[in-house]
């Protein structure tokens, strides 16, 4: 049998979901887009959070992209500054690496999340932000 030669995943043919309680504070909508089938391993969706929504700590197996599409929002790795992210900013998480995203506290904020799988996972769920490390840090703003 023989594949497409293209695919259409059409528009609203997913429903959009609330970000569990158990990955996100606040509130978050994510509008899961696309997941290659195998050998390929990479899947996309869109995630808005409203102001002051985050992920919790998390680490990726693989790379993540994050392409923030409108609002502000902040992104922190562990051990360093909360950073600001807007619209056309491209945010490379590494490997492991501990950090946590989300709308900054009084704007919201959507992006484009692109992440590999590894033996079937692309995340690794942690504890979540509290309020102290959210709105703590130096914010830089690049």
């Amino acid at each position: 049998m023989t594949k497409e030669a293209q695919a259409i995943i059409r528009n609203g043919t997913k429903p959009s979901i609330k970000g569990p309680e158990n990955w996100f504070t606040g509130s978050v909508c994510i509008d899961s887009l696309f997941q290659a089938e195998q050998p390929a391993s990479l899947g996309g969706g869109i995630v808005t959070f409203e102001p002051g929504a985050r992920t919790n700590w998390h680490t990726h197996p693989l790379a993540q992209t994050l392409v923030v599409l409108n609002g502000v929002g902040w992104t922190q790795c562990e051990g360093g500054p909360r950073t600001e992210i807007r619209p056309g900013d491209i945010v490379s998480c590494s490997c492991g690496k501990r950090h946590w995203h989300g709308a900054s506290a009084t704007t919201a904020m959507s992006h484009l999340a692109i992440t590999e799988l590894l033996d079937g996972k692309n995340v690794e769920w942690m504890e979540p932000v509290t309020d102290a490390q959210y709105q703590s840090g130096a914010l830089v703003t690049d």
